[in-house]
């Protein structure tokens, strides 16, 4: 390597030790979402798998409160770690498919200065391991290509498992590799030998866990997201939502790079056909799904994560091997010199008008119900109330509410979501002494709770408490006494999947 390449590879490693560390420092004082506190709970009861998802999001979450506690960073800390060896994937990935330590060095930064990248793994979700998965499942693909040796199917076959152990999404990556052999004459011959049947076999194994989770749970975890795939109307609106949030997700300037090498890998060649169509299939396989889907429901913008490594990689590729036109030249330099800045600005804009509202006049905006500012200070009047009323539990009507009042409150407080028990069936029912005495129900503030009614014997509004952030009022949360059980308080009914 000459002095230049290794300069090129120390700077890129330091920027990106750089962004972790400012998304280490970030998750320290932004308050949980309630997705994540619901997967913290998770976190405290590990299974085979969730309602909602499979459990990698859990174990992810449980690595890091084992090394930095039951708080905001230590839910955080290992899903933003986990940036470091996906960053060397899509490395290592780019030098083996197009060549060259620029194209890799480019496609490793782009890939941390997306908020997709930065938000998302700071931000625990399913998508978070599902990201650095799939960033493993294309570095193993290209070393298949590089070296012919078919062992490494087993490592694909890994990848694919872990995929699927974060996410269902995780299932395209079967296709688009098939799509990818199948294209490429030279590739054709694997179809041939066992190594891809033998990895195929190895991702089933890491799966299986999911599948026999399901087979104990009338496959209802399967049954709610594969059933998202029926287009039961015709509602192409959320269509025109799709390229703004991906810009937004992407960041602008990566996403002109993007859509650019996309174009030329196609329609210019820019690279060898194995690794031109690898990028494309890893590519277009899952966003072809996600069009389609869009034609009768939303599809949000952090579900596309597994398309980000190929993407990155077709944007560097745009930028370092392709022979633009001067103008379209002058537009690569300036996003290629200016995306890791606008991403940083944004990252951080993202985070300080999250915890503040500062930069919106302290007026509404989309993260302010999901980020659980004013839940602490929220969570310490609740306990007064309790303590004060002589409450033995809490109760919550959403899986949110619940998760950030498990999260907020003293811990060992006895919290429960009244309905959809079956989010809670991997963990211990509450004991049936703390529901046989007085009992607060924490809902937002509405207009009476009618089944609440016929549940209790009385049902008293005690207090009137308010979740802010700064002068903005986010909510307004009734809080009940309840009673006089009349009898079973936790609704056991089966969820719609269940039916």
């Amino acid at each position: 390597m000459s002095g230049a390449d290794a300069r090129i590879v120390r700077n890129t490693a330091l920027l990106i030790l750089a962004l972790v560390g400012l998304r280490l420092v970030a998750a320290a004082f932004t308050p949980i979402t309630f997705d994540e506190a619901y997967y913290w709970m998770w976190s405290k009861n590990l299974a085979g798998g969730y309602y909602d998802h499979p459990p990698m999001v859990a174990y992810v979450i449980r690595a890091g409160t084992m090394i930095a506690g039951d708080t905001e960073f230590g839910v955080r800390l290992v899903s933003i770690l986990l940036a470091l060896p996906m960053s060397y994937a899509v490395y290592r990935s780019a030098a083996m498919l197009f060549g060259g330590v620029r194209v890799a060095a480019t496609s490793a930064i782009l890939l941390n200065v997306t908020l997709l990248a930065s938000v998302g793994t700071l931000i625990v979700t399913p998508d978070a391991p599902l990201l650095v998965a799939s960033s493993f499942v294309l570095f193993f693909l290209a070393k298949v290509l590089e070296t012919g040796r078919g062992a490494w199917w087993l490592a694909v076959g890994a990848a694919v498992g872990a995929a699927l152990l974060s996410k269902y999404t995780a299932m395209f990556f079967g296709p688009a590799i098939l799509i990818w052999l199948a294209s490429v004459p030279k590739l054709r011959r694997w179809f041939l030998s066992p190594w891809p049947y033998l990895g195929g076999l190895v991702a089933l194994a890491l799966f299986s866990p999911v599948i026999l989770w399901n087979a104990d749970h009338q496959w209802v975890s399967f049954a709610k997201q594969l059933g998202r795939a029926r287009i039961e109307d015709f509602r192409p609106v959320f269509i025109a939502e799709l390229i703004p949030t991906q810009i937004a997700f992407a960041t602008p300037l990566v996403f002109i790079l993007g859509a650019m090498g996309l174009h030329a890998l196609t329609w210019r060649r820019a690279g060898a056909l194995a690794s031109r169509v690898l990028i494309e299939t890893m590519f277009w396989t899952i966003v072809v799904y996600f069009v389609w889907h869009s034609l009768h429901a939303r599809v949000e913008a952090n579900w596309f994560a597994p398309v980000y490594p190929p993407f990155v990689i077709a944007a560097a590729a745009a930028a370092n091997l392709v022979q633009w036109k001067p103008r379209q030249r002058r537009l690569v330099d300036f996003c290629l010199r200016w995306a890791a800045p606008t991403g940083i600005v944004m990252f951080a804009a993202l985070i300080v008008q999250a915890n503040t509202g500062w930069l919106s006049g302290y007026r509404r905006d989309a993260t302010v119900r999901s980020v659980g500012v004013g839940w602490r200070e929220l969570a310490a009047e609740i306990e007064t109330v309790r303590a004060r009323s002589g409450a033995t539990c809490v109760l919550a009507q959403d899986y949110g509410t619940t998760g950030w009042l498990a999260f907020y409150l003293p811990r060992g407080t006895c919290v429960a979501q009244q309905s959809q028990r079956i989010r809670w069936v991997n963990m211990p029912e509450p004991d049936p002494r703390l529901l046989a005495g007085k009992l607060l129900y924490v809902d937002e503030l509405r207009g009476g709770h009618p089944a609440l009614d016929a549940l209790f014997a009385q049902v008293t509004q005690i207090a009137q408490l308010q979740r802010k952030r700064g002068p903005l009022v986010v909510e307004t949360y009734g809080i009940d006494l309840l009673e006089g059980a009349k009898g079973e308080l936790l609704d056991r009914s089966p969820p719609p999947e269940a039916r």
